[in-house]
């Protein structure tokens, strides 16, 4: 039994397969890897990069953690009225 979860820690996943896990852009998913916050993907030939699903598994882990710790800090909602295309009217004009 030790030797089946053994192999499940070691296996490696591929994109396609990452993307189903963790429902995050390609873009923002290589962001996150080169500022060191996403495990590494590494390659197995010069076309085939794959990423070990335990370390992806623990990212969520922690992930999930930290945001039952403390909610995620959101950014701040866009002032629409600094918009320069349909920029919102004031009420007094609205009416007009």
């Amino acid at each position: 039994m030790s030797t089946k979860s053994e192999a499940l820690k070691k296996r490696m996943i591929r994109r396609h397969e990452l993307r189903q896990i963790v429902p995050l852009a390609d873009t923002t998913i290589y962001e996150m890897e080169q500022r060191g916050e996403f495990p590494r993907r590494f390659a197995l030939t010069p076309r085939c990069v794959v990423w070990d699903l335990a370390e992806v598994e623990a990212w969520l882990t922690d992930r999930l953690a930290t945001a039952r710790r403390s909610p995620i800090d959101r950014a701040p909602h866009p002032d629409v009225r600094k918009r320069k295309a349909r920029p919102v009217k004031a009420p007094d004009q609205a009416r007009a």
